[in-house]
């Protein structure tokens, strides 16, 4: 039996007995179906041959965004016409250790031991925002529901920069309203969202040769931490992998017996969205130091543990001697010491956290900066990605301007913002949610909560291409995205897809 084979059978298992078995169903096809952002094409196949199967007409733009165009139930063709829109790209994370290739293997489900929750083996699971397109899927299809026209809108790489839907053109939808289902808080729906945009500061590495005799290869590691979404959890206290690097890196450059500690690689952190969860430092260090340096470790990482105690206790900080050569080469390129403390200063530098909280909305996080990546591009320059939201955009660009200016200050050969997006303004008396808040009280006789999300919502780039669309976004119970453990749970699956099936219901019956 194959590997795919093997991982299909063991996750068809899993959602065994699972309702709505529908989107379950979807879902198992499209776990198995490698969907890394910018690398959708499998998945845009499977759309034209899902619209083929079930007489949809289907319009795949040049990027790969989808229109599922769905006729109406019999008798409700002057309904108005409502997009079910989500993204079909994942981020995806997986532990040092997993070994899984995101282009090429399927995604494992796995239930959990309490039966509540559908999770996947040691990488990201693609809830996010898979069950929001299979929900789509689903009701498209399911004879019970009642609806009017409708057109399945399903974008590409939302998670690296939203390129899908900024190419969106206005003439692809005619829907008077849009249901986004990509957010992870059942009884909620959400109305606003963060805009947000990515500054980038990149360093020429000066470096320096280092003759290795008497010299211990060696790494400094930061891992165990629980990563995750730098928007909706930066204000849960999750350590980055990246801060403690620097402040270890402080600690160490402050000895006075370790002023020998030559640093040629640091690494943290790969997409821009998420906290980063690990980071690495590759460096030579005078042998007879080791014990010195592995004392100091060993204090900052009872430090760091009692500190995270709480928002990161398997926080897990290591100095161990490695073998990086493969050569008899006598002398290895270094960075200088002034190049490493320009660095270590910079990361020190930026903020990364709540900036401010919302005035309007309790609780709400509404700027907030986070250091997202460091690497050594081909070109000799160590690249610094970080990521800033809010939900008002002066706000976004302060910030923004802020990080550029401690790149600025700490002699960035190459400063630039990219991949900017707009919020979603809020509008509590908008027809929609007006509509959906009345159907989940008939539902549930209980009052849904109205949020805004400190995270980049398609809507509102959505809400700049298609004018005067009425939008609003909710989804079933997602913890842990972006972050190997990503989880969803079952109960609210079902909710979701009520909810939907009502909504629709609802709007069916505004026939012109």
């Amino acid at each position: 039996m194959s590997f795919a084979t093997t991982v299909y059978e063991s996750s068809k298992k899993s959602i065994e007995g699972l309702e709505p078995s529908n989107v379950w169903n979807y879902f198992l096809t499209l776990s198995q179906i490698p969907r890394p952002s910018k690398k959708e094409e499998k998945v845009v196949q499977y759309l034209r041959n899902y619209a083929k199967e079930n007489n949809f007409n289907i319009i795949v733009d040049k990027l790969g965004n989808c229109v599922v165009q769905v006729p109406a139930t019999q008798g409700y063709e002057n309904a108005p016409v409502v997009a079910i829109q989500g993204h079909i790209d994942m981020v995806c994370e997986k532990n040092k250790e997993t070994i899984h290739d995101f282009e090429n293997d399927p995604i494992s489900l796995i239930r959990t031991d309490d039966g509540k929750w559908i999770t996947a083996d040691n990488t990201t699971l693609g809830a996010d925002n898979g069950i929001g397109v299979c929900c789509g899927l689903a009701v498209a299809t399911d004879p019970t529901v009642i609806h009017g026209p409708l057109e399945l809108l399903f974008t590409v790489d939302e998670e690296q920069g939203m390129s899908g839907v900024k190419a969106l053109t206005p003439d692809l939808l005619k829907a008077k309203y849009l249901l986004n289902l990509d957010t992870e808080e059942a009884d909620c729906f959400y109305v606003a969202c963060a805009g947000g945009v990515d500054t980038v500061g990149s360093f020429l590495i000066e470096e320096e040769d280092l003759l290795k005799e008497n010299y211990t290869p060696i790494s400094l590691m930061v891992s165990g931490l629980k990563g995750g979404h730098s928007g909706l959890e930066i204000n849960t206290g999750k350590a980055n992998a990246i801060k403690l690097i620097g402040r270890l890196l402080e600690k160490i450059m402050n000895c006075s017996e370790l002023n020998n500690f030559k640093v040629f690689k640091i690494e943290g952190g790969d997409k821009p969205n998420a906290i980063p969860r690990e980071c690495i430092v590759n460096a030579y260090l005078k042998t007879e130091k080791l014990t010195i340096i592995e004392q100091l470790v060993e204090e900052f990482d009872c430090l760091m543990k009692q500190e995270f105690h709480v928002g990161d206790a398997n926080v897990k900080i290591v100095v161990k001697k490695e073998n990086y050569d493969n050569n008899d080469e006598k002398v290895v390129k270094v960075f200088t010491t002034q190049f490493l403390e320009k660095i270590k200063q910079t990361i020190l530098a930026i903020p990364s956290g709540i900036i401010q909280l919302s005035q309007v909305i309790d609780g709400l996080t509404e700027t907030s900066t986070s250091l997202s990546i460091i690497q050594i591009k081909e070109d000799k320059q160590l690249t610094i990605v970080t990521s800033q939201r809010s939900s008002i955009d002066s706000a976004k660009d302060y910030i923004s301007s802020s990080v550029a200016s401690v790149f600025k200050l700490a002699g960035a050969n190459n400063i630039m913002h990219k991949g900017s997006y707009p919020g979603w303004k809020l509008d509590l008396n908008s027809e929609l949610f007006l509509t959906c808040k009345k159907v989940f009280y008939d539902l549930y006789q209980r009052e849904p909560k109205a949020k805004a999300i400190h995270a980049g919502l398609e809507t509102g780039l959505l809400g700049a291409v298609f004018p005067g669309l009425d939008m609003i976004s909710f989804g079933p119970t997602i913890v842990g995205i972006h972050a190997p453990g990503e989880k969803v749970l079952i109960e609210d699956v079902v909710q979701s897809y009520e909810l939907t099936k009502a909504v629709l219901l609802e709007i069916a019956k505004k026939r012109n």
